[in-house]
Order: structure tokens, then C-alpha cells, then sequence
């Protein structure tokens, strides 16, 4: 299995390092393992969904 770091995964989701280290803390990211001060995340982990918008369903 191939891990990036958070600066490598920053470049792939368009989103700050510091971020992505905020979002492995609070283990919205599955299967990151901490090494040292060094995050590593699966090259192939999906972005978590922004928790500050919720998706509103069209009424049915």
C-alpha cells in the first residue's frame, strides 16, 4: 500500500496540509497512520465531505 504525506495529499485534494493534519486528529480520514510528527494517509483515501455545509435533499 502506497501512503502519501499531508503536503502530498494537500496538492491532490486542493486543500492546506494543516487541514488534512486537523482531519487525520479527529480520524475523518480511515486507515492514516502517525509516524513520528508525520501523518501518512492511503494514496487511494477519499476526501471527507466538508462538515461545515450540509447537503440538502431535493423534496420529494
Amino acid at each position: 500500500m502506497e501512503y502519501l504525506t499531508t503536503i502530498e495529499m494537500s496538492e491532490k485534494w486542493n486543500i492546506t496540509p494543516r487541514r488534512i493534519g486537523t482531519l487525520c486528529l479527529e480520524g475523518r480520514i480511515d486507515g492514516v497512520i502517525k509516524k513520528g510528527k508525520t501523518w501518512l494517509i492511503p494514496a487511494e483515501a477519499e476526501k471527507p465531505a466538508d462538515a461545515r455545509y450540509k447537503k440538502i435533499k431535493p423534496e420529494q
